[in-house]
């Protein structure tokens, strides 16, 4: 039976300073290495914060990225890597040799880029080019997949990934705490963080209610039970530019059971053992095995024009 030692993380970024987040990220990757991890994840944007990217020009946005694998920021997660002989997987801007802009998120290790993945649908600025393939990668003896945020609430995508492989999928998120069309959806007032000291309480049930947590856990859960995947989600904590984000980084197993959770209302790192057993016991394993394609493969590949409608952004740009 193959064996990893995984982590995630949430932590309160700072919009477009690269030094302070890497040196969160080093914090935290070394604190999970001490307690003998082999892998730690962070959000969407970790390296540069990303709700802020909404207010940037094409300029702006060219200046904040950074080419893939030759950029400084990438060099320093190496660094890390080698620091703390550990894998670390985060997001930043990416920009190509012809400037176009991407949404990208790596995982290196003492070695280099083991890979980088473009997140298929980018919305939180227009200058933003979707990316075009999927990523299964080997680390450690597993298979590993990415999914960054919105890519995972298209099903196929986590289904393609799982069907290239994918035993690990990081899905990586900057999410929750924004109005939407469902009940119950909204923003968490910036002053419940403020006052979490004295009062985590109020701010707890906001988080944990249907802005947050209970509607992460109506799909999350499913994702890695229908695959059969161990599930990688990792989400930032705290003020992302002015929204409030509630963390809850979680790793669930192939039975859609949660292994480990940032509970706490600050940065935090956990932990849990994900063995290979559990791949093939889960009820998702099965499932795949029963498939028949020739009834649905046609249906899903019919011609589709994609429309992707985000309802808190659209409103945002209304009001500006």
């Amino acid at each position: 039976m193959r064996t990893l030692v995984m982590a995630t993380a949430q932590f309160e970024n700072k919009s477009g300073d690269k030094a302070y987040n890497l040196s969160i990220i080093d914090q935290l990757a070394g604190k999970a290495a001490q307690a003998g991890t082999q892998v730690i994840t962070f959000h969407e944007c970790s390296i540069t914060g990303y709700t802020f990217a909404r207010h940037l020009s094409r300029e702006q946005l060219l200046a904040i990225a950074e080419p893939i694998p030759s950029g400084p920021s990438i060099a320093e997660l190496i660094r890390l890597a080698q620091k703390h002989q550990i894998a670390i997987a985060a997001g930043l801007f990416e920009k190509d040799e012809q400037d176009r802009l991407y949404k990208a998120y790596v995982c290196v290790d003492q070695s280099g880029v083991l890979a980088k993945y473009r997140k298929l649908h980018p919305f939180i600025n227009p200058h933003l080019t979707p990316g075009d393939a999927y990523c299964v990668f080997d680390l450690y003896g597993w298979k590993c997949g990415i999914l960054i945020c919105y890519d995972n609430n298209i099903i196929e995508n986590v289904r393609a990934t799982k069907l290239l492989g994918a035993e690990i999928i990081m899905m990586p998120h900057v999410t929750m705490c924004t109005p939407s069309t469902r009940p119950g959806a909204g923003f968490v007032d910036p002053k419940l963080w403020e006052n979490r000291k004295y009062d985590p309480t109020s701010l707890r049930a906001e988080f944990d209610g249907l802005k947050g947590r209970q509607w992460l856990m109506k799909w999350l859960p499913a994702r890695a039970y229908d695959n059969a995947v161990y599930a990688v989600f990792a989400n930032p904590i705290g003020m992302d530019d002015d929204q409030l984000k509630n963390g809850c980084s979680m790793i669930l197993d192939p039975f859609g059971d949660i292994l480990a959770e940032c509970r706490s209302l600050d940065n935090e790192v956990v932990i849990a053992i994900l063995t290979s057993d559990k791949l093939t016991q889960a009820g998702g394993h099965r499932y795949l095995q029963a498939r028949r394609p020739e009834l649905y493969g046609q249906l899903i590949s019919q011609p589709h024009e994609s429309e992707q409608k985000v309802a808190w952004l659209q409103a945002d740009m209304d009001k500006a």
